[in-house]
């Protein structure tokens, strides 16, 4: 093995050796950071290193799949170049270990590759797989796709069998379900053994032997499944052997994993499942991953298990599957300011994550003026949970009542990082009735607060360095994804509400479960003199005539002489799309004319509005929009996506460009947010680099209210000091590093 080393001090030649030493073979880029985390990279999979200066010294790194990475020069210890010819599969893919896959600070899962052109596929359900061979294929399935992503095995089947992999565009290769183990032959110079246990004296060593198994590159066997292997012709040694261990209890079993193999583990992710449920072991066998079904409400196992919850970072890591009881899991987890993303029969992340594409964000539709009418909105769960988004949804979201009429689809934001084009699947499904909002609370499901607990209920988590970071991730991810409303469950306090929107800018509104008060509902607020927070009235009703009477008992008192809210929530599993559309005739029955029944984005922008709140300005209908000439349609500047292939682009690439908003009125702007080219998921040198931002009460005289050069941040948010203004204009006379000016969109803020 040849080693190239380089400091701090002569940083940048790296770039110029990139050329040279990616000629060989196998070339590993290391880079240590002075924290002692480190990233390799292949340096056949580096498209380019550059070096953004400004204020300081930025490291950029693209990958051929199109990830893109940000270091702090100040930050780097050594890069290290090493051409080495060991460790490589029979097609020239250096096989990856646990600790060695390239995790991002800012990617909740690590970077794979591209899968390849033909992918491996088993069903095991026709197969007809026990749960401990199942165990064993999806545990294969994350140790190969780490390297690259080849396998890909049907599980669940609830809906259609080709739905997810043309949706990611790949090709698949099927092995036959009546030789299954064919899979495992075709991978076995990739396995280095066998992790032997019997769940004889408990089910959780089928945990413990799939997170040793993550970690060296085994195969998780029982003495059965062993034998099946070798009946196979597939003799493999045992590495490990748990049969002889005598612990009996999850808390002994865990304690064992916790005290000898838990500081090999990566603390980003913890896998809590079920021990004979064989779905999410393929990523966390792939991460090297602990993979635990502890009980917070035993004390023994709450134990166990708050010392890895400790060890993990808010803000950056999460558990990903579900607990024994929902609340008290997730709330355990919320102590720690962490979220669980339910997944417990989530498929095929180490599959669907490699496919990294940006989130394609729709238009959002424009909205007709405010007027005294009954403003109601409906919101469908449960799509905090990715199995859901994965199985349910997908065939609820084929019912013909949907499109028909406004509807609040609860998705999670997780999905940005762990499956882009499932997302992207259901936008380009959409229809301008369907509005997508993140299910509770955030970036994954945590419980700043249990309204069901006994008494006046529990807070698990207040702001501070627990909740701050794990709103700071959501609003990362909520912004990825195209979600302005969060549904939180199930309340929140003056200081969590604070927390949001110090935090949490991209929001139009937040929701809290009312869970059907019949006395003292929850009350609606407003925080910081912007976020609007409104219950759930009814929350989770699975009945179109119980959802009428919630509302009707505001509707009942309705005068005409303002405009009245209503909102609710709808227990998927008893009310989709074709019986929620029955509301429309409904609500017209109680007040007849005067009920509309909007998407989420547009009712809080009219709540905002009636309250002379600010409120998002460009989605008025009669706003106007001009610009210097164009390539794309001028809409695209201010249609509520930053998406490419909605980006207003100049026509010539001389470097400027301009584009103004007529409001039709004059509002108290306080708020501008621009989005430039990388907020679309393209280079960061196409973003615009210098730019005025103008106001005007005639569209003759301008006042520059904010003055931005060597801009180089995906988005320009800035508050400022209200002022009225009928007009704005974005003046860019530095754009992208092509010439051209691209602005991805423009929210401006204002209030009556």
């Amino acid at each position: 093995m040849n080693s190239y080393m380089f400091n701090r001090k002569i940083i940048v030649t790296t770039l110029f050796l990139c050329t040279l030493l990616g000629q060989a073979q196998e070339t590993i880029m290391s880079v240590k950071k002075t924290d002692g985390t480190s990233t390799q990279t292949r340096v056949v999979d580096l498209k380019q290193i550059s070096f953004l200066t400004s204020d300081d010294t930025t490291m950029i790194t693209r990958l051929t799949n199109g990830a893109i990475f940000r270091t702090d020069v100040n930050q780097v210890e050594e890069i290290t170049f090493a051409d080495t010819m060991y460790n490589l599969n029979s097609t020239g893919y250096r096989i990856l270990e646990a600790n060695e896959v390239c995790w991002p600070e800012d990617r909740l899962l690590p970077v794979f590759l591209p899968p390849v052109n033909s992918v491996r596929s088993l069903d095991m359900n026709v197969a007809k797989l026990s749960n401990e061979e199942r165990i064993m294929f999806c545990t294969l399935q994350g140790i190969i796709n780490r390297t690259r992503p080849r396998i890909l095995l049907y599980n669940h089947n609830e809906e259609p069998q080709s739905t997810w992999p043309s949706a990611h565009n790949l090709k698949t290769a099927p092995i036959s379900a009546s030789a299954p183990y064919t899979l495992v032959k075709l991978f076995k110079e990739e396995i280095k053994g066998l992790v032997l246990y019997s769940t004889e004296k408990s089910e959780h060593y089928a945990n413990l032997a799939v997170t040793i198994a993550g970690l060296d590159r085994l195969l998780p066997v029982t003495p059965e499944v062993k034998a099946k292997l070798e009946k196979n012709g597939l003799e493999f040694p045992v590495a490990e052997d748990l049969t002889g261990l005598t612990m009996t209890t999850a808390t002994s079993v865990y304690s064992y994993l916790y005290n000898n193999y838990w500081s090999r583990c990566n603390h980003r992710l913890l896998i809590s499942e079920r021990p004979n449920i064989p779905y999410v072991h393929d990523i966390g066998a792939a991460c090297g991953s602990a993979c635990v079904w502890l009980d917070p409400r035993t004390t023994a196992e709450k134990a166990v298990l708050d010392k890895m919850l400790k060890d993990m970072t808010p803000g950056r890591d999460f558990v990903m599957g579900w607990y024994a009881e929902e609340r008290s899991g997730v709330g355990e987890a919320t102590q720690f300011g962490l979220s669980t993303v339910p997944g417990d029969f989530f498929e095929n992340a180490t599959v669907y994550t490699a496919v990294n594409k940006p989130v394609k964000i729709n238009p959002v539709p424009k909205r007709p003026k405010l007027e005294n009418k009954v403003y109601a909105t409906i919101y469908i769960s449960d799509g905090d949970n990715i199995q859901y988004c994965q199985h349910a949804m997908a065939k609820i979201f084929e019912q013909s009542g949907r499109g028909k009429m406004a509807m609040n689809w609860t998705i999670s934001p997780a999905l940005a990082d762990i499956a882009p084009m499932m997302l992207n699947y259901y936008y380009r499904k959409a229809t301008t009735n369907d509005c997508f909002v993140s299910g509770p609370s955030g970036m994954g499901y945590a419980m700043p607060f249990n309204g069901l607990a006994s008494g006046s209920g529990t807070y698990y988590t207040s702001s501070g360095p627990k909740l701050t970071p794990y709103i700071q991730l959501t609003q990362r991810y909520i912004e990825k994804a195209g979600l302005r409303v969060i549904t939180i469950w199930d309340n929140i306090s003056p200081a969590q509400r604070k927390a949001f929107a110090d935090n949490c800018p991209y929001l139009y509104g937040l929701t809290i479960n009312d869970y059907e008060r019949q006395s003292g509902r929850l009350a609606y607020a407003v925080q910081s003199g912007w976020l609007p927070i409104a219950p759930q009235y009814p929350c989770y009703r699975g009945d179109i005539d119980g959802i009428t009477d919630f509302f009707n008992r505001d509707i009942k008192n309705f005068k005409d002489t303002a405009p009245m809210f209503v909102t609710g929530q709808a227990d998927v599993w008893n009310l989709g799309p074709d019986k929620l559309i029955a509301l429309n005739e409904r609500l017209n029955a109680l007040s007849p004319g005067n009920v509309k029944i909007v998407r989420a984005d547009h009712w809080f922008s009219y709540y905002n509005e009636a309250r002379h709140l600010p409120f998002n300005i460009t989605l008025m209908q009669d706003m106007e929009i001009t610009s210097s000439p164009t390539k794309t349609n001028v809409k695209y500047a201010a249609d509520g996506s930053p998406s490419e292939g909605y980006i207003w682009i100049s026509k010539t690439n001389e470097g400027t460009g301009w584009v103004q908003l007529d409001f039709k009125d004059s509002y108290q702007i306080s708020r501008y947010v621009v989005r430039h080219a990388e907020a679309a998921g393209l280079d960061l040198e196409l973003n615009s680099r210098d730019f005025m931002v103008e106001t005007s009460l005639d569209g003759e005289t301008w006042t520059t209210i904010g003055t931005h050069v060597g801009n180089t941040a995906p988005v320009t948010d800035i508050n400022i000091t209200p002022i009225e203004a009928r007009y704005m204009r974005v003046n860019v006379t530095n754009g992208g590093a092509d010439g051209f000016v691209r602005i991805g969109d423009i929210e401006v803020y204002g209030a009556h």
